[in-house]
């Protein structure tokens, strides 16, 4: 097939993209090398594919909606995984218009062009964090989730309900992945196991808030790219069950489904962070501080619905996908220092 991968130069995206090559895809990748971290770790994920001959790279915004209908009927994808948007939620308080064009307007033109172009089917990145205050622990999709608790959750919801609309109106099959806390080589450094290894490494003291009592659902890249790239392949249906006087969110009477990806196995924080020490080789300095605004305390994932309809199985232990992440960290930016910590 050929695919088109928005934010190919993002850490999710980038992996999903290596993994369709890998399988013999063909791959456009998009990306508007938002400066929001570190460009050059964009670039360097990008220098992995374009030596493959089956990938084409556009620079492209997704609010510039010309670029990306000339580029769609160009190149006439068959399948689109949309993995562009604004990340982040603590940005999302002091930037909230970032978050309406990039996952917002910019959602709506690639709707617009999956419309006008007859696309199989749309899978896209929701998150967690639609679940907000929502107390029921797993986070199922078959709850409702309307109590947001950042701008940035509120723009995922958005765009299920935009998905949906469009399913519809229009029978586009559309698929929404609610990501859960992914982590792996490559990773976002506004993340927290980017941020304890870099501050770790440094001597310098992470900070917990909440007290560290967070727990997070952490689940390796690789699990959740074959995940999406699972989904991709099974395009979303109707569901002949669903009913209106008793509506099931995860489905509807549409070619539309939400599924939760992530490890169904949260992790304390503060035992995530033992691990971390046990890798490196070196003790983290910890200072512990109260919950920030739009965070929540614990996520956990109920994958059922993944598990039975595209056998979704995560496998990578913590331990593990820790050290393929610290590994790959040292290799990146050469930090000799602790290489014998990791044979």
């Amino acid at each position: 097939m050929r695919i088109l991968v928005t934010g190919a130069a993002g850490f999710i995206g980038a992996h999903t993209a290596k993994a369709l090559l890998a399988r013999g895809d063909e791959v456009v990748g998009i990306d508007n090398f938002n400066p929001y971290y570190d460009l050059a770790l964009k670039r360097a994920r990008l220098d992995e594919l374009e030596n493959n001959p089956r990938f084409e790279f556009q620079s492209i915004d997704l609010v510039e909606k010309k670029s990306l209908n000339d580029l769609y009927t160009r190149v006439k994808p068959d399948r689109i995984i949309h993995l562009a948007a604004q990340p982040g939620v603590r940005y999302s308080l002091e930037n909230p218009q970032a978050y309406i064009d990039a996952n917002i307007t910019g959602f709506l033109n690639v709707l617009e062009c999956a419309r006008d172009h007859g696309t199989e089917h749309l899978v896209y990145a929701s998150s967690s964090s639609v679940y907000g205050a929502h107390a029921n622990m797993p986070y199922s999709v078959h709850h409702s989730v309307d109590h947001a608790v950042s701008l940035y959750a509120a723009t995922k919801k958005s765009n299920e309900l935009m998905a949906h609309t469009y399913a519809h109106l229009f029978r586009i099959p559309c698929t929404g992945l609610r990501f859960f806390t992914v982590y792996g080589p490559w990773g976002r450094p506004d993340m927290a196991p980017f941020i304890f290894t870099r501050k770790i490494i440094a001597g310098e003291e992470i900070q917990l808030f909440n007290h560290g009592q967070h727990s997070r659902d952490f689940t390796y890249v690789d699990d959740i790219v074959e995940g999406v790239i699972r989904v991709t392949d099974r395009i979303a249906t109707a569901n002949p069950d669903w009913d209106a006087a008793n509506p099931d969110p995860a489905t509807s009477n549409a070619p539309y489904r939400v599924y939760n990806i992530g490890s169904n196995n949260p992790t304390p924080l503060l035992r995530f962070i033992d691990v971390l020490e046990n890798t490196l080789g070196m003790e983290a300095k910890r200072t512990l501080l109260p919950m920030q605004p739009g965070d929540v305390e614990h996520t956990y994932a109920d994958v059922d619905d993944l598990i039975r309809d595209v056998g979704y199985q995560p496998t990578t232990k913590i331990e593990d996908g820790v050290a393929e992440f610290v590994r790959w960290y040292k290799d990146y930016y050469n930090h000799t220092d602790i290489a014998h910590n990791l044979n």
